[in-house]
């Protein structure tokens, strides 16, 4: 399971489920962010644009093949907009290693 944190907050310690664990900084953190219920709790998770920004900007920790095949899924269950893409990519300040295989792939 990965979570996201803040930089300055302590990673929580876990047995199980096994847990990786991001550090964002303020608009990272926030961007993107949905809220969900799930059987009566609610629960924040990422949207897909942001999920697909954010597997390039962890691209060495998950590998590059990971990231481009979320952003193939995505586009072709057309479960998100290349203006959120774009949006999520600037915030992550991810644009410049997105941008060639926006533009292959269009």
């Amino acid at each position: 399971v990965w979570i996201a944190i803040g930089n300055k907050e302590h990673a929580p310690r876990m047995d199980y489920p096994p847990l990786r664990v991001v550090r964002f900084s303020g608009p990272s953190l926030a961007e993107g962010v949905e809220s969900l219920l799930v059987n009566g709790t609610e629960i924040r998770v990422t949207s897909v644009a942001k999920t697909v920004a954010d597997c390039f900007k962890f691209r060495n920790k998950i590998g590059l093949d990971v990231a481009l095949e979320a952003l193939r899924e995505a586009r072709r269950a057309r479960k998100l907009s290349m203006d959120e893409l774009w949006r999520c990519a600037q915030v992550d300040r991810v644009t410049a290693v997105i941008r060639p295989y926006l533009e292959a792939t269009a």
